[in-house]
């Protein structure tokens, strides 16, 4: 077949090629159906000039003059029937592939018509969102707005809600919480004009704002307390910038310094806790720690830091400004005008940052570090002085190099755990070695000496002998699993040597390394026999060869002389270290030094190791003069002076959130395969799509905080207007339960339409007036009349019904806001809603770290077993409490609760059995209902009557009708309080705002 193709080609003469009579119309005729306008395989389009010399996913599909670098034209001679072009149809004909192979080799000419002009022109780009803000002629307000669109359609608004209506309304809206009985009664008896605006002002002053809509910004950086993926670990400095957020939104921050603040606030003001704890928001997603840490695998290490990557930029751009960037991640987006190249200038941006816990105060930070240095320096020059009087000792890691610890052995020899074996290689993972065992070493060497005398696993949970018929109370549990060997030298996959300050793999120094749950005893006895030591001393300085990203994993060390545990730390993070300095009396038996995995599961980071671990000669042994004796018990004091305090545990406050280094190279990924980047390195930047404001933010040398800085100045920019759209937008979909445009987080192409862009286009103008004061733009829309209207309960019961069914025929979604939103409460306001009823919603602890509904145990997977809430400190609101990924509270969820792993601008709200069920059978339900029935019982005592209407006020907010009221009579005496009050947690009326 290709023979006789090309025979066929050969027999055709090459004549001249006109572009617009022979390949013009062949393209059209045969191409464009697969890559034209509508469609465009492969992200290939041949309709007009610039698509076409663009080329698609392969890159260009027509290099002029090169035949064989034009995949154009190696598909429409490809034989094979899966790979030829076109798809359908019958081949090109040997004429028409001939002119595409003249037109080709003659440079390709393509001369431009109409459609290749407009080509160049994006359509995209005239898209509303992308356009600068509306001016105004003439002064307008939300009502003026609104009622002209209702004017249009033949609508008229629903009148005013009662004051009953309006402060649960308000309050719910504001607070998340019910109005008091006494709050309530208290604004309808109000005959202050100013009354309705007082109780805003009330309620935007109160805290109970600022945990109110934290939750719905939480729930836009899909905030947790844990990292998510199988490991799922605590984040338990995560809540600073939870707090953050409270704080920030009750001082009525300028919601464009708020957003700077979040991206780059610890560029901004390095030395403002506060903006170091926003810089939260850039690591409140979700985070796989096995991918990014753990694993020894360079591929799928690749693979989660482009997921990290994505997340840190997706989340900036959608909570920011509303757009889609993610979709460019594989290829051009498909919808709006963002290219590949724009998306991976935003990674350029982040490229830099990592995640983990860092200092809140830099300042007081820098100050305990010169100190500690300080310490170690003196630390070391007394040391040194220490080896020069009383000799260098002996060496533990030499030994385990088969040595007699004054340098004999061999450097990098380590022995195998599990069968006693000398190895030089680098091993793996060991999973298989059996736990508690005692393993010889099997030196191979009958002159090697016994200084070494068993090996272990310690899972410290049955009994662990450290020696023959030697059990040792204290190991920690562990997981029994391990890595590597017991090394004279570093680990495998070890990445640093150093110890502060203090490179232990240089001359003159060495590392005894073992990786967590491994174990090794020495023969004090054959130690004393070969070296005539007596009474001993041991030190050694203890650390981690793990990297900076790994900070967060823990690990312990144990030392044991004989059975006598003489030191002990537990759960080290891999930035802290310790110093050793032990007495060993002349008859202990045996030294043994334990590593353990810290409990938290992780062992493929607690690479332990002891730098310059010797043996040396008690002082009382040594023949010294007696002036170095004293000398040497003067420098053996101050030793034992530096070495506690630099083993003191000192702490900082720290919080979870973005770690800054200097960015590497970004580059392209071909349809977003981390295995397959472009050879060009591509400098910050950000979107074109404004045709006010420069996407460039720098070049490949600009330092990282410089690129958060620049993309902050872009996002809040008063010439930006996606920025102020998106969030007056996300005010009025948090006050309609529907925003002018019905996609919070696009407003590309593939996004709604705004009911009312004059609407959206005027509060964004009057967010920039008051300062970008988000209590003004609150107050602004709940003081109109469309939010004061009556909802669609309250309108149909009316007198003008016949109008209300008639305006729910023309608009039955309310787009036009003829009428106020019915809304459910969300789970969590649900959750307090039922506390502040029962009378147990603790108010008074506010701020810190999250309560936790659940019993943790640690282990590779942590386990979170959810328990009742039923304790004051399980009963502070759900903005304070610790969020888990991996295990969603049953009971939220039901309601909705979203999954923190996913952005979640508007939350779904479902009508399901199992709510019903969860609201009426719930542990949790079942004991608030029993505490409200005795609330009611205590504040207005046995009459049936005042309890049925102190129970309707509080739950709500109104008095029971005559028949409610007999109805509740006749279901409390052939049941019981506790029944009733159960019920009324059950009821439409309560999980609704109007």
């Amino acid at each position: 077949m290709r023979t006789t193709l090309f025979i066929l080609l050969a027999a055709v003469p090459a004549l001249a090629v006109d572009f617009d009579q022979d390949i013009r119309p062949l393209l059209q005729e045969r191409c464009i159906e697969c890559h034209g306008e509508k469609k465009h395989k492969g992200e290939l389009r041949l309709d007009a000039k610039s698509y076409a010399f663009k080329g698609g996913h392969d890159g260009p599909a027509i290099v002029a003059g090169k035949l064989d670098k034009s995949p154009l034209y190696q598909r429409i001679t490809n034989t094979d029937d899966k790979e030829r072009m076109p798809p359908k149809g019958d081949p090109l004909t040997p004429l028409q592939i001939t002119a595409i192979k003249t037109w080709i080799e003659t440079g390709a000419a393509w001369p431009e018509n109409t459609t290749d002009k407009a080509a160049l022109t994006d359509k995209r780009l005239q898209h509303w969102a992308w356009q600068p803000l509306t001016k105004f002629d003439t002064p307008q307000s939300i009502d003026s707005i609104i009622h002209a669109k209702l004017t249009e359609n033949k609508l008229q608004p629903s009148p005013e809600a009662d004051r009953r209506t309006l402060i649960r309304r308000l309050t719910f809206d504001l607070h998340g919480l019910p109005p008091t009985p006494a709050e309530v009664e208290a604004f309808i008896q109000d005959n202050d004009p100013k009354a309705y605006q007082n109780l805003i002002d009330r309620l935007l002053a109160s805290p109970r704002y600022g945990e109110r809509y934290a939750r719905h910004w939480l729930d836009i950086a899909h905030y947790a307390d844990t990292h998510g993926f199988e490991r799922d670990q605590r984040r338990d400095n995560a809540w600073r910038y939870r707090d953050y957020v409270i704080n920030a939104l009750n001082a009525d921050k300028a919601y464009d310094q708020f957003l700077r603040e979040q991206i780059a606030g610890d560029v901004l003001t390095p030395n403002d806790p506060q903006a170091i704890a926003a810089s939260g928001f850039l690591a409140a997603g979700p985070y796989d720690y096995v991918g990014q840490v753990e694993t020894k695998s360079d591929v799928l290490r690749r693979s989660a830091r482009t997921l990290d990557l994505d997340d840190m930029v997706t989340q900036v751009m959608t909570a920011a400004c509303g757009v889609t960037v993610n979709c460019a991640r594989c290829h051009d987006h498909k919808l709006d005008p963002i290219s590949q190249r724009e998306y991976y200038s935003l990674w350029s941006v982040f490229a830099g940052l990592k995640r983990g816990d860092r200092d809140l105060d830099t300042a007081e930070s820098a100050r305990l570090a010169a100190e500690r240095a300080k310490t170690q320096k003196r630390l070391r020059e007394v040391t040194t002085e220490l080896a020069k009087l009383t000799g260098e000792g002996l060496d533990l890691a030499d030994m385990i190099g088969g040595g007699n610890g004054r340098g004999t052995g061999t450097k990098g020899a380590g022995l195998h755990i599990g069968n006693g074996a000398v190895v030089k290689d680098k091993l793996g993972y060991h999973r298989d070695i059996k736990a508690n065992r005692l393993q010889k070493p099997e030196w191979g060497n009958v002159n090697a000496p016994k200084f070494v005398q068993w090996l272990f696993v310690p899972d410290g949970r049955d009994e662990v002998n450290v020696a023959a018929k030697t059990p040792v109370k204290g190991v920690p549990p562990t997981s029994a699993h391990t890595w590597d060997a017991i090394r004279n030298g570093p680990l495998a996959s070890q990445v640093s040597t150093s110890i502060d300050g203090t490179d232990f793999a240089k001359e003159g120094h060495s590392i005894l390394g073992l990786h967590a749950n491994s174990a090794v005893t020495f023969d004090l006895a054959e130690i004393r026999k070969a070296s005539g030591y007596a009474k001993m001393r041991l030190t050694a300085m203890v650390g981690f060869g793990a990297s900076k990203q790994a900070a967060n994993s823990l690990a312990d060390f144990t030392v044991f002389v004989g059975s006598d545990q003489k030191f002990q730390r537990l759960k080290m993070r891999k930035d802290e270290s310790a110093r050793i300095d032990l007495s060993i009396p002349a008859n202990a038996p045996t030294l043994t030094v334990i590593a353990t995995d810290g409990g938290d599961g992780g062992i493929g980071n607690d690479l332990l190791f002891l730098g310059d671990a010797k043996l040396t000669l008690d002082i009382e042994s040594q023949p010294l003069s007696a002036a170095d004796k004293a000398r040497v018990e003067t420098l053996r004091a101050e030793e034992k002076q530096l070495s506690a305090k630099l083993n003191a545990k000192v702490t900082t406050d720290r919080v979870y959130a973005v770690i800054a280094d200097k960015p590497p190279a970004v580059q392209i990924l071909k349809r977003g395969d981390p295995e397959s980047p472009a050879d060009e390195s591509i400098p910050p930047g950000t979107l074109s799509l404004l045709r006010d404001l420069k996407p460039e933010l720098g070049t490949l040398d600009t330092p990282e905080g410089e690129r958060r800085n620049a993309l902050a100045a872009w996002i809040t920019d008063p010439r930006n207007p996606l920025t102020r759209r998106v969030i007056v937008n996300r005010l009025w979909h948090w006050h309609f339960a529907q925003g002018i445009v019905n996609t919070p987080s696009d407003f590309g192409l593939g996004g709604g339409q705004p009911s009312h862009i004059e609407l959206l286009d005027y509060l964004a103008e009057e967010l920039l007036k008051s300062g970008w004061s988000l209590k003004h733009m609150h107050k602004l829309i709940v003081m109109s009349q469309t939010y004061r209207q009556g909802s669609r309960r309250g309108a149909l019961q009316a007198p003008s019904a016949v109008e209300n069914r008639r305006s729910l025929e023309i608009d039955s979604n309310n787009r036009l806001l003829w009428r106020q939103n019915p809304r459910r409460i969300e789970a969590e306001a649900t959750r307090d809603f039922v506390l502040a009823v029962s009378g147990k919603l603790n108010l008074q602890q506010t701020g810190g770290p999250g309560f936790s509904d659940f019993t943790y145990t640690e282990g590779y997977a942590p386990v979170y077993q959810h328990i009742t809430a039923d304790t004051p400190e399980l009963w502070r609101r759900s903005i304070y409490r610790f969020v888990v990924r991996s295990t969603p509270q049953k009971f939220l969820t039901t309601l909705d609760c979203p999954d923190p792993a996913n952005l979640t601008p508007a939350r779904m709200t479902t009508t399901t059995a199992l709510q019903s069920l969860a609201l009426f059978n719930n542990d949790f339900i079942l004991r608030q209902s029993r505490y409200f029935a005795e609330r009611l019982q205590k504040e207005v005592g046995t009459d049936l009557s005042k309890q049925i209407h102190q129970a309707y006020a509080l739950a709500f907010s109104r008095e029971p009708t005559t028949e409610e009221q007999q109805l509740a009579t006749e279901f409390i005496q052939a049941n019981d309080l506790f029944a009733f009050c159960r019920s009324l947690f059950n009821a439409n009326e309560f999980v609704y705002v109007d």
